[in-house]
């Protein structure tokens, strides 16, 4: 017995999609991307801000052991770079102090090293964060050595 061309077309209608509701998954997806694409990109900037605050605590702390052998920090001249080359007339240096490279800021950018620094006995270090400039709020904020966030 042969399928009427009624029943052929009820088969292919429940074998496909139809486009509206190809049109209510699509939209549902774009709610879901607009309620959590935020959040996510907001996470994403708090892991770049606590990647930074790592890398100067490892910074202070390889400082710390530059400054135990020479008996101080490494001038603002020398930079953090004296914690992995042997600066000039400074015999004592037992270095490197780190086992890799100096690497840049989760932004991209150089942290700023000076020293003596402004704020205590201690090299400051500055991440100037998002927007690489001096102050700011949220993913603008500087990360800074002498303050723990």
């Amino acid at each position: 017995m042969r399928a009427t061309s009624n029943d052929t077309r009820k088969t292919r209608r429940r074998a496909g999609i139809t486009l509206i509701e190809m049109l209510v998954v699509v939209t549902i997806i774009a709610l879901f991307a607009a309620v959590v694409a935020p959040r996510m990109l907001r996470r994403t900037d708090m892991a770049r801000a606590t990647a930074a605050r790592t890398q100067i605590n490892s910074f202070m702390t390889a400082l710390g052991a530059y400054k135990l052998d020479t008996g101080t920090f490494p001038s603002t001249e020398m930079g953090l770079q004296a914690l992995r080359a042997r600066p000039q007339d400074v015999p004592q240096w037992n270095g490197p102090y780190l086992p890799q490279e100096i690497p840049v800021d989760p932004w991209g950018r150089p942290y700023v090293y000076r020293y003596p620094g402004e704020h205590g006995d201690e090299p400051d270090i500055i991440s100037y964060g998002a927007d690489g400039q001096p102050g700011g709020e949220g993913i603008n904020a500087d990360v800074v050595s002498w303050k723990s966030q």
